[in-house]
């Protein structure tokens, strides 16, 4: 139920009244279908659903404005109050897509714990509930100043001052939850708003859709949260409180280097790299890190849950104590952040920097190829390791050895340890960045093949076949469509299809949705022989 209230541009309403769009009957009828739910718990439409709502007719108080973000059940509008003029973020949660009992109760738990919470400088602030036939409207405020994820994402590296304050202030707001009995179960970057757009602005946690009320003791066995940010023992379907300080753990890992400690191309790849627990303090910019900042990641961080930092003991470390006094160095630099980029990108993307590579003119392709045949001493049609680090040298780019590592693991589309050509050029479009819209467009085309301006699922389906992706082919393209698509019509269009390519870190795109039934059978699936071990 995720509650979007990013605004990159603060600007003001027209003073056009708009209503959100209902959700048509085809479309209900065609979800019902699909969805399986035991007869027990099918029900009509409910009457009510939140208790001592403000009102029934939300319009008459306020005037809906643009579509701010959607979640499985909420779309959020940004809003302004006619009597004040204030602008605020209203989410719209459709009764049509309530199809069980549970839904109802997780919307209901949801308004009852915005109301619980106390006033706080950095909980995001609930306003006000409305309910008619239709829809449950929670009036929130309006955070203007984007999400902490694309702070990080713009900046590649966090100094580790920011990085100790921004992970105080997350450790706060974990503890005001905790000691009002609330365990949040979805923190990470994107839950996180800015104010306003200011460098100082206030950082706000939203979206307790899927937050829990909990006793001391209680253990929870519900798979919820997003798949970077999930703690061991939720797959072990046996967890607490203790799960937000895995999460906060890892975006301060985040933060500090830019990309996630656990990481693979698909949902399965990241449950065991999750329970597997190795984080990795080779790659740079960690040799430049303090241990003191390493020390809090390894104790957050901490598989056994019973081992793992408290929120009080994280806030009482040394590191987050001198906050203001830690390394105000810049962690990263470019040519990093883009190498990082591009080892993290998905299929669809390498599929498109091919295309953009078979149809750059035949200078640049010349120039290109005369590097890597600079770069082959050994002149056998491909680069080593080695071959690779020392011709990078040799141009002026010093790369510690994990990042050429990481460059050559990500390049390497045939997993033979070597680079061909090929392979060479494909990197080298990456590092030089798209920066020719020609050259994009070209490549948009390759894809849409009936040239309808849009790339379709067939399009993509025809395009990506020969990538052996297996008896998940459909699930895959579904998956990458809905990443890129911005405006949710079930296609790329040309403009989705430049941000997309923009974007570059795809762990972003991939931490917004999972698959909650795919979790459930792979949880099973990982402990049910009791294989995987719990860690001491």
């Amino acid at each position: 139920m995720g509650t979007c209230m990013s605004v990159q541009n603060a600007s003001f309403l027209k003073r056009t009244k708009m209503r959100p769009t209902p959700i048509d009957q085809e479309t209900c009828s065609k979800n019902s279908s699909r969805t399986s739910v035991p007869k027990s718990q099918k029900f009509s439409r409910p009457i009510n659903v939140v208790k001592d709502p403000s009102g029934d007719d939300i319009y008459k108080r306020y005037e809906f404005g643009k579509e701010l973000g959607r979640g499985e059940f909420g779309i959020t509008y940004q809003c302004v109050d006619k009597e004040s003029g204030e602008n605020v973020a209203c989410k719209t949660i459709a009764k049509s897509k309530l199809r069980t009992e549970i839904d109802v109760e997780d919307v209901r738990r949801e308004v009852v714990i915005m109301r619980h919470l106390p006033k706080h400088p950095n909980i995001v602030s609930y306003k006000e509930v409305y309910e008619d036939k239709e829809a449950v409207y929670l009036v929130m405020e309006l955070c203007e100043g984007g999400e902490l994820f694309d702070r990080i994402v713009a900046r590649g590296h966090y100094t580790e001052r920011a990085a100790a304050r921004v992970t105080k202030t997350i450790l706060e707001v974990v503890q005001v939850c905790h000691k009002h009995g609330v365990i949040h179960r979805d923190l990470k970057p994107e839950n996180f708003l800015y104010a306003n757009t200011s460098e100082n602005a206030q950082l706000k946690a939203i979206d307790f859709g899927l937050s829990i009320f909990f006793e001391p003791g209680q253990r929870f066995g519900e798979i919820v949260g997003s798949p970077y940010y999930m703690a061991p023992e939720v797959l072990r379907r046996n967890y607490g409180p203790e799960v937000d300080v895995w999460s906060a753990g890892v975006i301060l890992y985040i933060l500090l280097c830019g990309v996630p400690p656990f990481w693979a191309e698909t949902e399965e790849g990241i449950a065991h790299a999750i329970v597997k627990g190795t984080i990795d303090f080779n790659r740079d910019p960690w040799p430049r890190v303090s241990d003191e900042a390493k020390d809090l990641v390894k104790g957050m961080l901490d598989p056994n849950p019973y081992n793992r930092l408290t929120v009080e003991e994280v806030l009482e470390h040394h590191w987050i104590q001198n906050a203001e006094k830690v390394s105000n160095v810049c962690l990263g630099e470019g040519v990093r952040a883009r190498i990082k980029q591009f080892t993290l990108m998905n299929k669809f993307k390498k599929k498109v920097l091919r295309v953009v590579a078979d149809n750059l003119p035949q200078d640049q392709v010349h120039g290109i190829k005369q590097m890597f045949y600079m770069m082959d001493s050994d002149k056998n049609g491909n680069l080593s390791f080695q071959e690779l680090k020392d011709g990078l040298h040799m141009m002026g780019q010093s790369v510690a050895d994990p990042e050429v590592q990481l460059l050559m693991d990500a390049a390497d589309v045939d997993g033979n340890g070597m680079l061909n050509c090929e392979e060479f050029v494909t990197m080298a479009v990456h590092l030089q960045r798209l920066s020719n819209d020609d050259h994009l467009r070209q490549a948009f085309l390759q894809f849409d093949k009936n040239r309808s301006g849009y790339i379709e699922f067939e399009d993509l389906k025809v395009s990506l076949f020969d990538d052996h992706l297996g008896p998940k082919n459909d699930q895959a393209i579904h998956d990458i469509i809905s990443d890129a698509d911005l405006d949710k019509d079930g296609r790329i269009s040309y403009q989705d299809f430049k941000v997309m390519m923009s974007t570059g870190m795809d762990w972003k795109m991939g931490s917004r949705q999972y698959s909650k039934a795919m979790l459930n059978a792979l949880s099973m699936r990982l402990f049910k022989d009791k294989s995987i071990q719990l860690k001491n």
